[in-house]
């Protein structure tokens, strides 16, 4: 159970405390709805761009991080498709100095093209190391587009392409900047060794005068429902010959999403799970394999990703994986298989409660859901979960129909 209180500001930031005397430290993150699915066609990549933006100082802070480890603190933040987020982690008693960088980013950026042309080049870098000279680096900016045709999640956090970012101009960058990084737009979690009193105290005094900014309304274009299969074969430099499988599925606030959590576990949790013992170990066809899901807050994807074992054929591997798909969807999973996953996922949340920046964050995650004190309930969920609904769920998305298969054979194979 974690605790916290909650009280928003006059400018709408929403503001959570976490109370926990037990450590020394603090943690403070502030999460922006924003993500690579609020990007323009042809102006991809800027969310992500802006999470290193960020870090280029602001209006009276020249060098984000010198005051911060002045103070014994450390940074760091993350971009996906859905939100941004920030977070700063320092001793509790230096916690104003977080308030104080955060919110001048916040009030503004120092919107200068020597940091904009550094963080272009970072980010650029960035993207020709791990999505052009890795080995499968680029199985999402494939992947992406093959399984969705409509909706924004089609292009990879990333960017579409290098182009997109290298033109990136001043102009665009402080319009996506005045859109989405606003009181309205944010939440701002706080936890450690605090007291609510202080915290708010020094949430008026820090993000307060802040104007709240005009609140955005995304209007994203809904993704149709597939109804032929979709496949694309890529022949690259690579040691082993790999099949990616795509299913759409629901989203992240959607009932189901539990069920179909527990379904990929049930598939890939594990050396005991389907997947391992009868693909990998029992007939050897691949030598890694795994099931998950991409958990979007709009319609996500349930995929089944293997690298194949030397001189097995791309067709009886897939066929192997079809045939386990087919099984799962006909008759419902074991007693034994279903405890061991609900065990399974109650212990990862029981673990991340341990940690204060875990608990920070999903708190974070769980308000931008709906409700922070959803994190408290969660379980719950899971353990609701019957063998029905997991067989039902299954029979419904894995059908050839809806599948977008990315066939990524190694040169020899071309």
């Amino acid at each position: 159970m974690v605790d916290f209180n909650r009280f928003t500001l006059a400018n709408g930031l929403r503001v959570l405390v976490h109370e926990d005397d037990t450590t020394p430290m603090a943690v403070l993150n502030i999460l922006y709805d924003v993500g690579a699915r609020d990007e323009e066609e042809g102006k991809t990549g800027f969310a992500h761009l802006f999470e290193h933006l960020m870090f280029g100082g602001s209006v009276n802070i020249p060098v984000y991080d010198e005051p911060l480890q002045r103070v014994g603190g450390e940074n760091n933040a993350f971009t996906s498709n859905d939100i941004t987020n920030y977070y700063i982690t320092l001793p509790a008693t230096n916690i104003e100095t977080a308030f104080w960088l955060e919110s001048d980013r916040m009030l503004s950026l120092a919107f200068s093209e020597k940091s904009l042309e550094t963080q272009r080049n970072v980010v650029c870098e960035e993207f020709k190391q791990r999505y052009l000279n890795q080995p499968y680096g680029d199985v999402w900016l494939k992947l992406r587009p093959l399984a969705y045709t409509t909706h924004p999640y089609r292009w990879a956090t990333i960017g579409q392409d290098l182009a997109q970012i290298e033109n990136a101009k001043m102009e665009d960058v402080k319009a996506f900047f005045h859109k989405h990084y606003n009181p309205l737009n944010a939440i701002l979690v706080v936890g450690g060794n605090v007291k609510t009193a202080d915290i708010k105290e020094m949430a008026e005094k820090w993000f307060g005068p802040i104007p709240s900014g005009t609140a955005y309304e995304r209007r994203l274009p809904a993704e149709p429902q597939q109804t032929e299969a979709r496949s694309q074969t890529v022949h690259a430099e690579v040691p082993l010959n790999g099949l990616y499988m795509a299913f759409k599925m629901p989203a992240r606030r959607d009932p189901e999403y539990q069920v179909f959590d527990l379904l990929s576990d049930v598939l890939s949790q594990g050396h005991s799970a389907r997947l391992y013992q009868r693909l990998l170990k029992d007939q050897q066809l691949f030598s890694d394999i795994h099931a998950y899901i991409t958990s979007s807050l709009d319609e996500g994807l349930f995929v089944i990703e293997g690298k194949l074992s030397e001189g097995v054929s791309m067709e009886d591997a897939e066929k192997a994986v079809w045939k386990e798909l087919q099984e799962i969807a006909s008759q419902p999973v074991t007693v034994d298989e279903l405890t061991k996953v609900k065990n399974k996922s109650e212990s990862i949340m029981v673990f991340a409660e341990m940690s204060l920046l875990d608990k920070a964050m999903n708190l974070a995650y769980y308000e931008l859901l709906g409700d922070a004190n959803g994190l408290n309930t969660e379980i719950d969920k899971y353990l609701a979960v019957e063998a029905a609904a997991i067989q039902n769920a299954a029979a419904r998305t894995f059908i050839p129909a809806q599948c977008s298969i990315l066939y990524y054979l190694t040169a020899k194979d071309a």
